[in-house]
């Protein structure tokens, strides 16, 4: 994708776990923009896979299988691969069109996935979830995620069941460089991608890093993120269209004409 303007020496702080983080580092160097990353949250195997294993072994059994996550993506289609083939009567669908663009990666062509918007209510938005009664819905996730999306389609008569495929943790982190180059002026923005991702930032900053986090400008695909993030008390709060290509646009738009 082809951008106007220039992110000129704008700092620009990634918090995505550094295996997600690539395109989005990469575009902002391309882009004349210095970008740093800080990972604030860890992805994991779960300890017993089995559930897991038991699952994609009944997986023709569903009508829909929702990903909420690249990283829900990776880990159950590494499994489902090893275990067979993608069974060809399943809807797959995705939350955003990162992990659309992950599944297809593993050969699955036909996904459904929101134009407008990148969260489980722009999902449950969509035509394919209005009339469920009695489909058999499963969701690949992490552990303890948003029950948002289940709850909901729960009560538009489907059977749904979870299913965990990984784990988020705080990462342990030395965040004394980060504070260093933020009290320098090197740190202009930051991105979070997910609730979780934020309150980990928040908490691992500690008071004088958040004093920091306040007074920078941060952007986030997600309207639930960015009022979480005015909760706490952050001064510019930037809602961008979705995706990573969405994120830069946000960027570049703020920066170059602020």
């Amino acid at each position: 994708m082809t951008f106007q303007y220039q992110l000129n020496k704008v700092g620009v702080l990634i918090t995505r776990p550094e295996h997600q983080a690539d395109y989005l580092m990469n575009k902002i160097a391309e882009l004349g923009g210095a970008p740093w990353l800080f990972p604030v949250l860890a992805i994991t195997d779960i300890d017993d896979k089995q559930p897991l294993l038991d699952l994609i072994a009944r997986l023709s059994s569903f009508d829909i299988a929702i990903f909420v996550s690249p990283n829900a993506v990776d880990k159950a289609m590494l499994l489902i691969k090893q275990c067979g083939t993608w069974p060809p009567l399943l809807i797959a669908a995705t939350v955003g069109q990162g992990s659309a663009n992950m599944l297809k990666s593993y050969g699955v062509e036909t996904i459904v996935t929101p134009n407008d918007g990148s969260d489980s209510e722009a999902l449950l938005g969509m035509p394919l979830f209005q009339q469920v009664a009695d489909k058999r819905v499963v969701i690949f996730r992490g552990e303890e995620g948003r029950k948002l999306l289940g709850d909901t389609l729960s009560e538009r008569g489907a059977d749904v069941e979870y299913i965990a495929c990984y784990r988020r943790s705080k990462p342990a982190a030395d965040v004394a460089p980060l504070l260093a180059g933020w009290r320098d002026h090197k740190i202009h923005a930051v991105v979070i991608t997910s609730s979780e991702g934020l309150n980990n930032l928040f908490d691992m900053l500690g008071e004088t890093g958040q004093q920091l986090l306040r007074i920078t400008p941060l952007f986030t695909a997600h309207e639930r993120i960015a009022q979480k993030a005015r909760e706490l008390g952050i001064a510019t709060v930037c809602c961008t269209p979705g995706g990573d290509n969405g994120i830069i646009q946000g960027l570049l738009s703020y920066f170059n004409h602020s």
